[in-house]
């Protein structure tokens, strides 16, 4: 295991946002977002495609900078000390990024060459996670040959190879049937319980949500509309509630808010803009 991120003070707070926000333009893709997320927790979010979640993420994992307010994972500065971020953190993006045309463990050793692992520590590294993954009888076939639910657990066991205390994944189990979602998703539990990891996933399946996540971020419009526990969201709108009725009911609480047409307009014209 790697040591040095483990060894060193814990922050009971491992994500922390204050009006972090980034403009594209005219377009606001997130907006004042406040957050804090604790060690340990399985944060979720969810809403709409364009409600600001893979922008978010995206600022987290340092691939966007933002516009402005400010935000610190693991104890170390989003702006400032983004290299050392990059260290504690795994990163398992929506879109296939696992080569089909090589193994398993010849992905996994590309990913370790690319962490920087040292040679001596690469062998035994892949192998605790290839196994952690379930993915040990599979290591030395093509990934094309692959389930979908298999290829998605391969690119979790290469974003854990740097022993992160903090794992984003971006629509972990996008497109897999619901037998492959449960194995994913029992294999992340089981992270989460050996390492006592962070993580912050999106997810358009509400009902997994529900079932997996400690707290839960509803964005709408770049904004984060609520935040609580599945319970408490649910509770808030009555008895027997769903998290779609949740997220239905703010959606159209936001609805009434809008702007009229002339908003409508700048914002659509944005977007075309902005993609």
């Amino acid at each position: 295991m790697n040591t040095s991120s483990r060894t060193a003070a814990v922050p009971s707070e491992m994500i922390q946002t204050e009006h972090l926000t980034k403009h594209f333009g005219a377009l606001t893709a997130a907006d004042d977002i406040t957050l804090s997320i604790a060690t340990g927790e399985i944060f979720g979010l969810i809403g709409a495609n364009g409600a600001g979640k893979s922008t978010l993420v995206k600022m987290l994992t340092t691939l966007l900078p933002p516009s402005s307010g400010k935000a610190s994972i693991a104890g170390f500065d989003l702006v400032t000390q983004a290299a050392e971020i990059r260290r504690h953190i795994g990163y398992v993006p929506q879109l296939l990024s696992a080569d089909g045309d090589l193994t398993g463990r010849e992905n996994m050793l590309l990913s370790a060459r690319l962490y920087a692992i040292p040679h001596t520590e690469r062998a035994p590294r892949i192998a605790e996670a290839l196994s952690s993954m379930g993915l040990t009888e599979a290591a030395d076939r093509l990934v094309k040959h692959y389930s979908g639910g298999m290829i998605r657990r391969l690119e979790i066991a290469q974003a854990m190879l740097h022993h992160p205390v903090v794992l984003f994944m971006d629509e972990p189990t996008v497109g897999l049937d619901p037998l492959a979602r449960d194995a994913v998703w029992d294999h992340v539990r089981m992270l989460r319980q050996s390492f006592r990891m962070t993580m912050l996933v999106t997810t358009h399946y509400l009902e997994e949500a529900d079932l997996l996540c400690d707290r839960i971020a509803i964005m709408q419009r770049g904004r984060v509309a609520a935040v609580g526990t599945p319970a408490d969201l649910k509770a808030s709108i009555g008895p027997g509630a769903t998290l779609d009725d949740v997220l239905s009911h703010l959606t159209a609480a936001g609805a009434e808010q809008e702007g009229g047409y002339g908003d409508v307009r700048r914002e659509r014209r944005s977007a075309v803009t902005h993609g």
